[in-house]
């Protein structure tokens, strides 16, 4: 009987041992979540001041997935965006990449705000003067000086997802006149070469069971239906960046379903952004919009046009961003099987 007792206490010190010894290890090693990703206690929103593209002023936010890189030497630009260490989902003009000052408009790439409907004069207002940032830990801010022709302020927020590849982008318009001011905010990315824009049809409804019309597809004098670098779909619009196509292509439409993707090289970019069934549009109900020649092809979206209040008034706009990895071709039996349930996984994201 003793030596049963004896080795049942050996034992029981075994199995105290053991059970403090795998307590101890699981207190000491990292912790991963079932799907093998970071845990949030290993992902987080970093901000840093860095020199990129020969603007010595530039904060670049990542969460260890995606990054993305904002100029305050002029702007408001974010002139990066994409996978850590990854290809720039942004077009860059290598010629006037760290440029400053002057009375000239310059494009420089990237992400920028304009202010609809367009026009010469106001429109393209020089955006080549430092912007103030604000960093609260969350939000990075960029604000640009008052335009002095239109007393308009334009300014950018961003927030990074500390765990998913998803940003809001929130594009601001504040009237500083002395009277009411009416305007729509817009919103252009300047996309990479050699990418594809995927903009979705509506559903289709036969007829004669639904005979009003789906929604206004606008064009411009300049474009050409059928330019080879359109396809038009029974789902889809498709535009196809093309660097040896000199000629320029736009179109607008009014987009209900709330999104759009480029994809270039094994990458997919979507944003998904707001209709507004009571609101007013520019040129002729758009709140899409997409520009294309051998340079970049611009992915656009705008606000309804409102009438911004005297002395401080402010109408926002948002773009969600989200970069997945995805091959896709341009079947649109292939966008169906690989885009939508991408687009879908944004609602959860």
């Amino acid at each position: 009987m003793k030596g049963q007792v004896g080795r049942w206490c050996l034992c029981r010190r075994v199995l105290l041992v053991s059970v403090g010894l795998l307590i101890v290890f699981a207190l000491l090693s990292p912790m991963r979540p079932a799907n093998g990703g970071e845990t949030e206690k290993c992902r987080g929103v970093k901000m840093e001041k860095v020199s990129y593209g020969g603007w010595p002023n530039c904060i670049k936010l990542s969460n260890g997935e995606i990054e993305l890189i904002a100029t305050t030497d002029v702007g408001t630009r974010i002139m990066r965006f994409g996978y850590v260490g990854g290809q720039n989902l942004f077009r860059e003009y290598k010629d006037q990449l760290g440029k400053t000052g002057g009375k000239e408009w310059r494009i420089y790439g990237g992400h920028r705000i304009w202010h609809g409907p367009e026009d010469i004069e106001r429109t393209f207002y020089p955006d080549n003067v430092p912007v103030e940032y604000k960093w609260d830990g969350k939000t990075l801010r960029l604000i640009q000086p008052v335009e002095a022709i239109t007393g308009i302020v334009k300014e950018i927020e961003v927030t990074l997802d500390p765990k998913a590849s998803k940003v809001k982008v929130l594009h601001r318009l504040t009237n500083n006149n002395q009277w009411d001011v009416e305007a729509a905010p817009w919103a252009l990315t300047v996309m990479a070469q050699r990418g594809r824009l995927i903009l979705p049809q509506e559903p289709y409804r036969p007829h004669p069971d639904y005979v009003l019309a789906a929604r206004p597809v606008v064009l411009w004098h300049y474009t050409d239906m059928s330019d080879p670098r359109w396809t038009w779909g029974e789902k889809y619009i498709q535009l196809q960046q093309d660097p040896n196509r000199k000629t320029k292509e736009k179109i607008g439409l009014l987009n209900k379903q709330g999104w759009g993707a480029y994809y270039l090289d094994g990458e997919l970019f979507v944003k998904r952004y707001p209709y507004d069934p009571a609101g007013r549009y520019p040129d002729y109900e758009c709140n899409t919009a997409t520009f294309t020649d051998g340079d970049m092809l611009e992915f656009e979206t705008l606000g309804p046009l409102t009438k911004i209040p005297a002395k401080g008034g402010k109408v926002e706009h948002v773009e969600m961003w989200y970069l997945f990895k995805a091959e896709v071709g341009k079947e649109e039996s292939e966008i169906d099987a690989k885009v939508l349930p991408l687009v879908e996984k944004t609602c959860s994201l």
